[in-house]
């Protein structure tokens, strides 16, 4: 049942981001950022008990551990897993992550490396890290909690941190790996790209948010349904877990401004 209670925008990503990880089977859940993270553990916690989380260092959890300061609490865990177990999973395909990247474009290749031109960029970032592997292993999804023009680029990201489906920079004769992008989730509205020929696609558009809107903040076009859904409403159990995996309310920080969820 959809909650009467008031609930702001950053719960009701949370809530919406959990869905990638619905009927995945056991993999391993990773969630980079506040966000993503308390999604995963929403999800562990409620409908897709089989996810496999670990506490951040080495071991794995069947209670998703808190973020923040953990004030005494003590994570329970069931199982070792250190990093060359991570990569077990990531290099068999049994990782789903939620990451963040600064651009995205209409192939899905995503930017975490810098802005501008690479031999001289305006702006150095974090450099690719392991998202030219994570893409061609295992499914991603992605949140991106400012949705605009300037995340959702016109042409090209401006390095290709994170394989997409775009098809011009393969070599002739190279044999492409398998790209598994699950669902974008942002300020406004879910995406996927599941339209014809991976086109991107909107999935939900959050209250009070238009098509329009979304499009007009997007670089490439959208495909969407004549009448989209709009994104459910938290529950109060959904609510309730939430406050549980984050007592510092650190969900509150991540969208300018914490509006609520409702549209108004």
């Amino acid at each position: 049942m959809t909650t009467a209670r008031q609930f702001t925008l950053a719960e009701l990503v949370i809530v919406a981001a959990a869905e990638a990880w619905r009927g995945g089977g056991e993999v391993l859940a990773t969630g980079i950022g506040p966000l993503p993270r308390i999604a995963a553990g929403l999800a562990k916690s409620t409908f897709a008990p089989e996810i496999m989380m670990t506490d951040g260092e080495a071991f794995l959890v069947e209670e998703p551990v808190p973020i923040g300061p953990r004030n005494g609490y003590t994570p329970k865990h069931s199982g070792w897993m250190p990093y060359h177990r991570v990569f077990d999973n990531v290099w068999s395909g049994r990782r789903h992550a939620m990451v963040t990247p600064v651009q995205l474009d209409r192939w899905g290749q995503g930017n975490i490396a810098a802005l501008g031109n690479p031999r001289k960029p305006k702006v150095q970032l974090l450099g690719v890290r392991g998202f030219p592997g994570n893409s061609v292993n295992h499914r991603n999804s992605m949140f991106i909690p400012n949705h605009s023009r300037r995340a959702f680029v016109e042409g090209e990201v401006d390095v290709i941190a994170s394989v997409g489906y775009g098809e011009k920079h393969w070599p002739d004769g190279a044999k492409r790996p398998p790209v598994d992008i699950g669902i974008v989730v942002t300020n406004l509205c879910v995406m996927d790209f599941k339209g014809p020929g991976h086109a991107a696609r909107l999935v939900s558009l959050h209250p009070g948010v238009t098509f329009d809107a979304v499009q007009e903040a997007t670089g490439f076009p959208l495909l969407c349904e004549a009448a989209p859904p709009v994104t459910p409403a938290p529950t109060e159990e959904q609510l309730t877990v939430i406050e549980r995996l984050d007592p510092h309310n650190i969900r509150a920080t991540v969208i300018k401004g914490n509006p609520p969820g409702n549209g108004t």
